[in-house]
């Protein structure tokens, strides 16, 4: 188990762990509703028949990245409601997170989506190309490799991670001191023995 600097048992963690992806999931979720109706309501503009074929495959398929958006993020709750008391907690987490990020994935698709069909309503051409591009780009760069990142550094053994100051405190960041050590002076705790 990789420490936290928190005082919690395992049951308390996986408790801590739900409450925090479900919280998550309910900001996503109301998106994902939203651009859902909005996508529903689209067929019944006037201008929808007039849509090309490039057009029209553009937006089922956006429709459908978010139904299957909303159905991933709604998962959770319901294996939660499902397995609720039966002492499975820490599976239902880890369910609960793949579910959440496979909804993040078509979030994602859903969104630039939307960009491109509305981009090639309003300008086509270049401008079509470049939305997209951009919307895609940022969903991947801020959603998924900055975590991975981060993610990858925290893993590094202390010593090969970049000496530093840390941003916010201003202490070293690098110290030899072991993991634990250095991610609670990152984190502001101190978990040293008192004397």
């Amino acid at each position: 188990m990789v420490p936290t600097g928190r005082n919690e048992t395992p049951l308390e963690r996986c408790d801590r762990n739900l409450v925090e992806l479900l919280q998550e999931v309910r900001v996503m979720q109301t998106g994902v509703q939203v651009l859902f109706a909005f996508l529903l309501t689209v067929p019944l503009a006037a201008r929808f028949p007039t849509l090309s074929d490039f057009q029209r495959i553009d937006y089922f398929v956006t429709l459908l990245a978010a139904g299957a958006a909303a159905v991933f993020l709604i998962a959770p709750t319901a294996h939660h409601r499902i397995l609720f008391r039966r002492g499975d907690k820490e599976h239902l987490v880890q369910v609960a997170n793949r579910l959440t990020l496979a909804g993040l994935a078509f979030v994602a698709i859903s969104m630039v989506g939307a960009l491109l069909l509305v981009a090639d309503l309003v300008f086509g051409g270049l401008v079509v190309v470049a939305t997209a591009a951009l919307a895609a780009i940022g969903c991947v760069t801020l959603w998924c490799l900055a975590p991975l990142h981060r993610r990858r550094t925290l893993d590094r053994p202390p010593l090969t991670r970049p000496r530093g100051l840390h941003r916010l405190t201003g202490r070293d960041v690098a110290a030899p001191a072991g993991a634990l050590a250095e991610r609670a002076e990152v984190r502001g705790a101190d978990l040293r023995p008192s004397q």
